[in-house]
């Protein structure tokens, strides 16, 4: 196995400095025929990469000073006050930012990471490492930044904070700008990849929605893996250049998977493609195992820095490189032209399968893991396998990200022209891809060098990679409707690659056996106008769209959220700990600091129970048994939304109480119809009668038009 190794670490060295001698010579025959010298041809080359890098870079720019205006317009951040600021971060993305007030805060970095593994202030009777529970990698990093810059006296932590999501959704833009340069070899690509995305802005990022959430972090991060990984797969890559993408795919790869806990499952959708790519002998085997290698290097890194997150060990991404790898070593020890041979290279996708599964199983059965169960259950009832009564499941799938994507989805696709050169990429790129396979099962070897008169863009391993890879994200989209944000920025680039690219219109061409025109003039004729027409169109339907988005008065202002928390900050005692639905929780412990009983975080099934027991506040229960679920958690005050309690939802039996009533068995069906039914009338509405049991357990403290506060009596009073 050892000198199996060392011959391929030879092999590799060898293509290297072949390709490096051979490149300039090809180079030097091309400018001979052309009657072009080396020296104009180093100043074309130069001229092309800068032009391009600085175009890719002020776009960058331009999307991330975008996003801040657009932001300013929209909430007034510059006009409000530090809690009217804080009002606008809503749930998950609250808590986020609200550590990293508190990092800001501690008298040292070391005192403030110290109390963030060892919480116990934020969640009652509970505590918990939020570093590893929330994956605060991110705000450790913002807050350092912040300290060691100096910027506490240029600008406020805020600001700072929500500047650097916005630049890393600048290095986001970059990143696919370059990903379909190199595909295609023209920067116009990237130009209209970047116009798509823009656009279709709704689809491509939440970043409107949510700017702390941990995926605004991380994808940045995967973009710029993928654009490296684009380059390290094209074939005849000089030595330099090759080690450039290596690092750069190792280091993303690492920094993307300590930025989001979710983020092996992707890596695992790429694995995938690129396992596909291999068994079709598409690209260099070395290659594709050089960056299996980087998936177990970063898992390794990813589980002893996470504080041993056995999540990690029991991913699939780890089964399936790991059986990749054995398989890989199996074939490398077998003798070439035996019979044992050839029938694993014919059973190698089935073994690689088997052995994922069973590693998989074992690690399971040996790895002590609670983390990700919960997904694997609303799967089962998702896809149908099961049936459930839980609130927490039913929740879930009531979520409109794990929806099915709606018909809007598709039609502002198809109105922003994205969707139908999208499909027919797709479709040229699929017919070519298998084609090749074709030829490869008949034996034919594939060409060192794929000129643009052969119209092969099938044989590019680059290529091959991306239409896998964006199958493989399309059918996740097409089950969740969340998993659009995934997939559609890599629509965009894949659509604008297809065409600005002279290779496809080539591949085009030739199945056409176009004789009238010289197709390799026509190929390079339309690469250029089909996407100046494109941009052209795009521009004067969507630019003054954008524009008016940008000189539109907007305000957001919630008056009674701002009572409310001035109220919790001047009259509730500071031991004091609430109540509520845990998307307001969040909110409670940014902008107050107050302990709360429940927090919107979905990867703990102690908190999830949590969840579910104090959303029985709006359910038909009666009033004792509501204080003994609030009493159970040391709760002092409850606060009861008028919008959950009288919630009309457009979705019946997705509303909160729906679900409750459901859970509790409260549910009766009658000639088809449904109903509730309880002895009891719903809580959240009994309790605004002020009549007993409900005032002996509690006692109205400060109400207004949204919110209704209880205190929770120590002392039960039963009097008429």
């Amino acid at each position: 196995m050892e000198e199996g190794a060392a011959d391929l670490r030879q092999r590799r060295k060898q293509n290297c400095t072949e390709s490096d001698k051979m490149a300039p010579e090809e180079r030097n025959k091309e400018n001979s025929k052309l009657g072009r010298s080396p020296k104009y041809l180093l100043i074309q080359r130069f001229a092309k990469l800068f032009f391009g890098c600085l175009a890719a870079v002020t776009s960058g720019m331009m999307y991330a000073v975008y996003l801040s205006t657009y932001h300013e317009r929209k909430f007034w951040f510059s006009s409000r006050q530090e809690l009217e600021r804080e009002i606008t971060f809503q749930g998950d993305s609250a808590i986020y930012y609200s550590f990293y007030k508190e990092l800001l805060k501690a008298p040292s970095f070391e005192r403030g990471v110290y109390e963030l593994t060892h919480n116990n202030k934020t969640i009652s009777l509970k505590t918990i490492n939020a570093v590893q529970q929330m994956t605060l990698y991110p705000e450790l990093i913002a807050s350092v930044l912040y300290q060691a810059s100096g910027s506490e006296e240029v600008i406020e932590p805020v600001y700072f904070y929500i500047g650097i999501v916005f630049g890393l959704q600048g290095i986001y833009v970059t990143a696919l700008f370059v990903t379909s340069w190199v595909m295609s070899g023209t920067w116009l690509a990237g130009m209209l990849t970047v116009a798509w995305f823009i656009i279709n802005r709704t689809d491509t990022t939440r970043i409107d929605y949510s700017i702390p959430s941990r995926e605004n972090w991380a994808l940045p991060y995967f973009a710029c893996q993928v654009a490296a990984l684009t380059g390290y797969l094209k074939k005849n890559l000089n030595c330099s250049a090759e080690k450039f993408c290596y690092l750069l795919v190792s280091a993303s790869t690492y920094t993307f998977m300590m930025m989001w806990e979710y983020s092996h499952y992707l890596l695992f959708v790429q694995a995938v493609s690129l396992f596909l790519l291999d068994s079709f002998a598409l690209a260099q085997t070395e290659k594709v195992h050089e960056v299996y290698k980087i998936y177990l290097f970063s898992l390794l890194l990813g589980y002893l820095l996470q504080f041993e997150n056995s999540a990690l060990l029991v991913s699939p991404l780890l089964s399936l490189v790991a059986a990749l790898m054995l398989s890989k070593c199996l074939q490398m020890n077998m003798k070439k032209g035996t019979f044992l041979s050839r029938l694993l290279k014919i059973m190698y996708i089935y073994l690689v399968l088997t052995i994922t599964l069973t590693l998989n199983f074992l690690l399971k059965m040996f790895v002590p893991h609670k983390e990700n169960e919960h997904l694997l259950k609303f799967l089962e009832v998702k896809l149908g396998l099961n049936t459930t009564k839980n609130f927490t499941m039913n929740w879930l799938l009531c979520q409109e990200s794990l929806q099915a994507p709606s018909q809007d989805f598709f039609l502002r696709l198809t109105q922003s022209s994205l969707l139908p050169f999208y499909i027919l990429v797709l479709i040229i790129c699929l017919f070519s891809v298998t084609q090749v396979i074709f030829r490869r099962i008949c034996g034919e070897p594939l060409k060192e060098t794929v000129k643009l008169e052969d119209g092969r863009i099938g044989e590019r391993p680059e290529i091959v990679y991306h239409v896998i890879h964006t199958i493989l994200l399309g059918s996740l989209a097409m089950c969740l409707e969340g998993m659009k944000y995934l997939w559609t920025p890599y629509v965009c680039m894949l659509a604008a690659f297809g065409v600005c690219s002279p290779e496809l219109w080539m591949t085009l061409f030739k199945w056409l056996r176009l004789k009238a025109v010289h197709p390799i003039l026509l190929a390079l004729i339309l690469s250029m106008a089909v996407p100046t027409i494109i941009g052209f169109s795009l521009w004067k339907e969507f630019f003054p769209r954008i524009m008016s988005e940008l000189s539109e008065i907007q305000e957001f202002y919630d008056p009674d959220t701002v009572e409310l928390m001035t109220w919790i900050k001047r009259q509730a005692p500071v031991a004091a700990v609430f109540a509520g639905s845990p998307q307001l929780m969040g909110v409670i412990k940014l902008c107050t600091g107050w302990m709360v009983s429940s927090l919107p975080i979905y990867n703990d099934d102690d908190l999830l129970k949590r969840n579910e027991n104090i959303y029985q506040i709006y359910s038909k229960r009666s009033a004792e048994d509501i204080y003994k679920i609030l009493t159970s958690y040391k709760a002092n005050f409850l606060i009861i939304e008028d919008s959950i309690c009288n919630e009309v939802g457009p979705v019946r039996g997705c509303r909160v109480k729906d679900l409750l009533d459901i859970a509790n068995g409260h549910v009766v069906c009658e000639e088809g119809d449904s109903y509730a039914y309880s002895k009891y009338g719903r809580f959240c509405h009994e309790i605004k009668m002020n009549y007993s049991p409900y005032v002996n357990y509690f006692t109205r403290v400060y109400w207004n038009r949204s919110y209704f506060v209880y205190r929770i009596n120590t002392v039960i009073s039963f009097q008429s």
